[in-house]
């Protein structure tokens, strides 16, 4: 097969450090670029090759030197962009090891909270979720319209999940 110059892209494996920082952007971008055409699954692909890039060069540091805490900071926003895709998917429990991984080490990231709040709800996981929606609004309490809509929705299933339950279990203890 005959690329275009410029189209191939070589694999994060094959690539110096130095052509590895160089691609992350790119990947990001390409990502980015991806996730607005709805193609979820591939953009989520996209940010995972950046994140395994940086990661790549992450391990050659000493943890907590400033080189390894700049390429940290690099991983994070992708990151979040990789549990926003994981989210769409329903990949739940993925979002919530991802963005705990994040808290653990960046306490006051919103995003992080957010998404994690949402991967909670969708588990059933109320009152993890309650009590990041409530860290969200207190970062950043601008937020609330968002939070609040989230918290109503979430609400909204716990009545249906009751009532469907009642149906369920009507006169399962009275034989």
């Amino acid at each position: 097969q005959v690329e275009a110059p410029g189209s191939y892209q070589q694999d994060p494996w094959a690539m110096t450090d130095e052509e590895k920082l160089q691609a992350v952007p790119l990947i990001h971008k390409e990502g980015n670029e991806l996730y607005r055409q709805g193609k979820v699954q591939e953009a989520a692909a996209k940010y995972y090759d950046a994140i395994a890039c940086l990661k790549n060069l992450q391990m050659k540091e000493q943890p907590g030197s400033p080189d390894w805490i700049e390429l940290d900071q690099k991983i994070t926003p992708l990151l979040l962009n990789y549990c926003q895709c994981k989210l769409q998917c329903e990949e739940y429990y993925e979002v919530l090891d991802h963005c705990s991984s994040i808290l653990n080490k960046y306490e006051d990231n919103v995003k992080a909270y957010f998404k994690r709040a949402k991967a909670h709800a969708a588990v059933w996981n109320v009152t993890e979720a309650q009590a990041d929606f409530a860290k969200v609004l207190a970062l950043d309490p601008s937020l609330r319209p968002v939070v609040s809509k989230e918290l109503r929705s979430l609400e909204a299933r716990l009545r249906e999940k009751d009532a469907e339950d009642k149906i369920r279990f009507k006169g399962i203890f009275s034989q």
